[in-house]
């Protein structure tokens, strides 16, 4: 039991020290040295756990992947919201997500990586979840008129997108603040007036 904790241990230092080495240098920079190195192990002990880069990069993607999922459920199925507070309140969560956790950056940048390509799409992902949103606050009659679902889409995933982008460098486009400040623009343009009139753009609504 003690040499299976020893082992998982360390695959999540390894995960974690490549994740910090793939968000400083993108994929093909990457070292494998570096990574190892930053785990506090061997080159041996890393090729004990993965066959070569790509496989790190794979299981940083996946860890990144269901961590941002279950970030993502949790907001977008909690009872009694509409769907348009739902999409907000994804928004911040996954952004606080991708603020506070290496992992999770890493994994979005290289799920982008054409270098890296894997069966891990998190852009695709999220716009899956931006468009069932949009798609149930339609149903329900809440877009305000001349607002399409693809019009809605589109702009939805670029402003989020184009955050995320933007705080590989800078963490503040992620932040609430800004984050808000998006939202006081779109949902009006978004939700027509009755619905409007029961959202919240900040956080934590």
């Amino acid at each position: 039991m003690l040499k299976q904790e020893r082992a998982l241990h360390t695959r999540h230092a390894l995960v974690r020290s490549a994740a910090e080495v793939f968000e400083r240098h993108g994929y093909v920079r990457a070292k494998l040295a570096e990574i190892s190195a930053g785990a506090g192990v061997s080159p041996g002990a890393l090729h004990f756990h993965f066959e070569n880069k790509a496989a790190v990069a794979a299981t940083v993607q996946a860890v990144a992947a269901e961590n941002l999922r279950r970030a993502a459920r949790t907001a977008t199925r909690r009872p009694g919201l509409d769907p348009l507070q739902r999409l907000t309140d994804a928004s911040y969560v996954l952004a606080e997500r991708l603020r506070q956790d290496v992992v999770a950056r890493a994994g979005s940048r290289l799920s982008g990586d054409e270098a890296c390509r894997t069966d891990v799409d998190l852009g695709a992902e999220w716009r899956a979840c931006v468009h069932r949103l949009l798609t149930e606050a339609s149903a329900r009659n809440l877009l305000a008129g001349g607002v399409s679902r693809a019009d809605a889409t589109a702009s939805v995933v670029a402003a989020t997108t184009g955050l995320e982008v933007l705080g590989r460098t800078d963490p503040e486009w992620l932040s609430p603040t800004t984050l808000t400040r998006v939202w006081r623009v779109t949902l009006p343009r978004l939700a027509r007036p009755g619905a409007l009139s029961r959202l919240s753009p900040g956080p934590g609504a």
